[in-house]
């Protein structure tokens, strides 16, 4: 019988160790390429379009550092006065003076710090200054609490009304 280079069963070749050696580096990038895919694929469906929205991120809009909400809400009811500062990144709106052309001898700054990106109520702060005029001079005169407590309520109240705007378009 001569040799033959069929194993034992003879069904199939014998693979030498240098054979062997050649073909695992193809098997291991076809195993790596096939993982690769099967991933992919994986990956792929859970991708899509047609994700549902939600209402907390709309709450979430800060790409000027702040709630974009209470920005907003906060510059449309300070606009009866002059902007001092309006700096969206750090979140503080500051007005220069204001008098009231019905009542000139009292004048009023307003200083609206937002804290969070959320539209929450914590994430607003208001402080009012007011002055009034005694023979010529600007005297220091106190503010009363439900003045900003209002001021807050009024940008609060725009902030939630333009974020359903948003939502409802």
């Amino acid at each position: 019988m001569t040799a033959s280079p069929l194993n034992d069963d003879e069904d199939e070749p014998a693979v030498t160790r240098a054979q062997s050696a050649t073909f695992r580096p193809a098997i291991r990038r076809f195993s790596a390429a096939a993982l690769l895919g099967v991933a992919g694929l994986a990956l792929a469906a859970c991708g899509g379009g047609d994700r549902p929205r939600t209402e907390l991120a709309a709450a979430q809009i800060n790409t000027i550092g702040v709630n974009a909400y209470l920005w907003r809400a906060a510059l449309e009811t300070v606009s009866f006065a002059p902007l001092l500062q309006a700096d969206s990144a750090g979140g503080v709106i500051v007005t220069d003076w204001y008098a009231n052309p019905a009542n000139p001898n009292e004048r009023v700054k307003v200083t609206v710090t937002i804290l969070d990106q959320d539209l929450r109520a914590d994430a607003l702060r208001v402080a009012a200054s007011r002055q009034v005029n005694e023979a010529g001079n600007w005297v220091e005169a106190p503010v009363q609490a439900a003045t900003v407590q209002k001021l807050e309520d009024i940008i609060l109240t725009k902030a939630r009304d333009l974020r359903r705007q948003a939502l409802q378009s």
